[in-house]
């Protein structure tokens, strides 16, 4: 377990790198962060000077590897926008962010999963055929169309909610409701698959031929050996909080991470975008590390087959 454990913390932070490289690299290449602030038509020396203070006008390959070492050092650069720490930019977010995407991976986790394992116990039932429909219709709904939808329905037509904004509970409705809805469909696509594939086993038949209640049979038998499949959707859900929330907190102007990174990009702030680029990936590696480590308690083969190679 220790072999596993450790092979799987060198994947973690190996695809982290790679992350941070790679988006390091295509901000780099994108354009050129002293024109956006400064203004084309800032005069060439105040722009050069620009350059000069940010280490811009440095090669690439230094800006890489100065760029790691502050990483090394806990120094996550400063906003080129207005000078203040980008990690606080970013720490000040997040409290907002959380209050959208926890509720909304409660309720996927709520709604989804039941969903499915209902649809399964009763597969080809129009219950079943009502719950899927449902599902593809709302993971296949873009969330911005989704929340445009929701926004027209309950905001201009009922005036029932607030259209945007952080003033009250009331204006994380929208928001929550429009992330919830897609993660739930896609789980519960989920939970039925693997549940009709467990519920053909020959286990679950000889456990019912010896006379076990069915509901013991569901939740004793069943249930557990369906269980990575939904661990692995619910851990990239979890991994995906922050990335999530960019149109949705856009489109409902709510002032969270996601927000901040759209403004950050289109200021070509690099330092703010970095941060949060590097925040994104190292929840969304954490989760699949978790992941893993599941898989090896739920699934002792996978520990085995680990330790062999």
């Amino acid at each position: 377990m220790i072999r596993f454990f450790l092979i799987r913390a060198f994947r973690a932070l190996m695809t982290i790198v790679l992350v941070v490289t790679f988006a390091f690299v295509v901000l780099r290449l994108s354009g050129d962060p002293a024109l956006t602030i400064m203004g084309p038509e800032a005069p060439p020396e105040a722009i050069r000077a620009f350059r000069a203070a940010w280490g811009l006008d440095q090669p690439i390959w230094v800006q890489y590897l100065r760029y790691f070492g502050a990483i090394a050092r806990g120094d996550l650069g400063i906003s080129m926008r207005d000078g203040q720490s980008a990690i606080q930019l970013v720490l000040d977010r997040i409290p907002a962010t959380l209050e959208l995407t926890i509720p909304a991976l409660i309720l996927k986790l709520v709604i989804g999963i039941p969903a499915g394992v209902y649809a399964a116990l009763h597969r080809d039932s129009s219950t079943d055929r009502a719950v899927m429909a449902s599902a593809v219709v709302g993971f296949t709904m873009p969330s911005f169309v989704l929340g445009l939808v929701l926004v027209l329905i309950f905001s201009v037509t009922l005036g029932l909610l607030p259209s945007g904004g952080q003033d009250s509970w009331m204006h994380a409705i929208l928001p929550i409701i429009t992330m919830s809805i897609g993660g739930a469909g896609i789980l519960a696509r989920f939970a039925r698959s693997a549940m009709i594939e467990v519920l053909g086993q020959p286990y679950i038949r000889t456990a019912s031929a010896k006379g076990t209640a069915w509901r013991n049979v569901v939740w004793g038998h069943a249930l557990p050996n369906a269980a990575i499949p939904i661990v692995t959707i619910a851990g990239f859900m979890v991994g995906t909080l922050i990335a999530g929330a960019v149109v949705v907190e856009s489109l409902f102007s709510w002032p969270g991470v996601g927000r901040l990174l759209v403004v950050a990009v289109s200021n070509r702030d690099l330092a703010v975008v970095q941060c949060i680029l590097l925040l994104v990936a190292a929840t969304m590696v954490f989760s699949n590390f978790v992941v893993d480590i599941l898989y090896g308690y739920l699934d002792p083969r996978l520990r085995s087959n680990q330790a062999r190679h």
